[in-house]
């Protein structure tokens, strides 16, 4: 039951996490937001206030434990217990794995897991001991499958899913549904800022499909939550991907190979050889 239920969501001041507040608190939901940028977060806050969402927000680094658990207790103080975690903020840095610092492997860990993590850690023992509550992490299609570009953000993203798969059984038992989220690139903020680290070859693989929209995101996790299901698959070509399996795995790794070769030859003309522009 979404109306009336305490629906927590991180990352809520843009994109897919603003989205499905915007959706939850269309259904009745008591939304509470957090994100880091203070500015942004409060202007999302308005936003949704203008469409008669009743949201609180709250400026939250979802990366520090410590302030997190800070920040719970302010959000359960306002809206009483959290019955709907979305675990939404993230970030995206892609790149060649031999060009890559070890700084942004962390940063990516750090925010998209562990920063999915935190919040499960604050709501799931509440939500156990009352028996029922919903969590949703969105993870990325670079889960279901290795892409070029995305050794960082991929490793953070298979991280998250496997952390969701494993928890799902353990709260089962305990009237506690758990949502995995597969999006594939969805027209945001992140989206934007990613683009600007991509290399050619990410960008020709990703670049025949077109990005989706946050809201068909939120309609599907909406619907997850109401239903209970465990993973929520974005697109129709997610979904056959999803479908098929390993029987269609090794057909895509092919066709993102010839697509890496035929990059390597229009930029450098030696294939595997050179450092590739963005």
């Amino acid at each position: 039951m979404i109306a009336g239920a305490h629906a927590l969501v991180t990352g809520g001041s843009s994109g897919i996490g603003f989205a499905i507040a915007a959706r939850l608190g269309e259904k009745g939901a008591k939304v509470t937001i957090w994100a880091r940028g203070e500015d942004r977060l409060a202007a999302a806050a308005v936003a949704l206030r203008a469409d008669g969402v009743d949201v609180r927000h709250d400026s939250v680094d979802v990366t520090d434990p410590v302030a997190v658990e800070a920040a719970h207790d302010r959000a359960v103080a306002h809206h009483g217990p959290v019955d709907i975690l979305v675990s939404s903020a993230g970030a995206s840095h892609p790149g060649r794995f031999l060009e890559l610092d070890d700084q942004i492997f962390r940063d990516m860990m750090e925010v998209d897991y562990f920063g999915t993590l935190h919040p499960i850690r604050v709501v799931a023992p509440g939500m156990a001991e009352r028996g029922r509550g919903s969590i949703v992490g969105i993870s990325s299609a670079a889960a279901l499958l290795g892409i070029y570009g995305y050794t960082a953000y991929g490793a953070a993203k298979f991280a998250v899913r496997g952390l969701l798969e494993a928890l799902r059984g353990e709260l089962k038992p305990h009237g506690v549904d758990v949502t995995c989220v597969y999006p594939p690139d969805v027209d945001t903020p992140m989206l934007t800022a990613e683009n600007a680290y991509k290399p050619a070859e990410t960008a020709a693989i990703s670049g025949t499909v077109a990005p989706i929209s946050p809201d068909t995101v939120a309609r599907g996790v909406v619907r997850a939550i109401e239903k209970g299901n465990s993973a929520v698959y974005s697109g129709i070509r997610l979904r056959a991907l999803v479908a098929l399996g390993p029987v269609i795995n090794p057909f895509v790794e092919r066709i993102f190979d010839r697509t890496v070769r035929t990059m390597h030859r229009q930029q450098s003309g030696r294939p595997g050889r050179g450092k590739l522009e963005s």
